[in-house]
């Protein structure tokens, strides 16, 4: 008798869905079918279908599965306290332009495309209560008020994804410049 592990299915699942975000994000959505994925992950094409419905949830769930990973491990990244401050603000864009580059142009593929928006919407409304909660641990760390923040977070994530992007040094600066003139105020006050 075959017995059902839900837990190894779950690992599965996800190995399937990093695999396959990652074919997309080296090939284009609109150039990658179901073989390609199969042959991507290893497995015969119909595997597939076993975690996933067709192949638009495929590409909603291992981008809302990725992505989130993405935001996890930028968050973990994260100051600890006010002398990480200014480290973590000159190394983390460069760190996931090289390491998530790819992945935010294909979020930004996916969640962009008609059929996808409203779920780029939920993604993001996710995206911004994690971020005003994180504002929320991280202010008596660093010594910033939370509203205050929030704000800056947003700044900083929106310019490190920018980066990642196309690699535009001059908005870059000028968005991290913004910011330590917002840290080094909120700090004096």
């Amino acid at each position: 008798m075959l017995v059902f592990n839900e837990e190894a299915h779950e690992a599965r699942k996800e190995e399937l869905m990093k695999k396959c975000y990652e074919c997309f994000a080296e090939n284009g959505l609109s150039s990658t079918g179901i073989r390609t994925l199969g042959k991507f992950c290893g497995c015969n094409p119909a595997t597939l279908y076993l975690y996933f419905k067709d192949l638009d949830d495929l590409i909603i769930q291992s981008t809302e599965y990725c992505m989130s990973k993405v935001e996890d491990e930028f968050m973990g990244r994260a100051p600890k306290n006010v002398s990480d401050l200014e480290k973590f603000i000159n190394e983390t864009p460069y760190w996931t332009a090289e390491e998530h580059g790819k992945k935010y142009r294909l979020m930004y593929q996916v969640y962009t495309h008609p059929k996808y928006r409203e779920y780029g919407k939920k993604f993001f409304e996710g995206v911004n209560k994690r971020y005003t909660e994180y504002a929320k641990q991280l202010s008596e760390k660093i010594k910033i008020p939370s509203d205050t923040l929030t704000s800056l977070i947003f700044i900083f994530v929106r310019a490190c994804v920018h980066y990642a992007l196309f690699e535009d040094e001059f908005y870059l600066q000028e968005q991290l410049r913004f910011i330590k003139q917002s840290i080094y105020l909120n700090s004096t006050t």
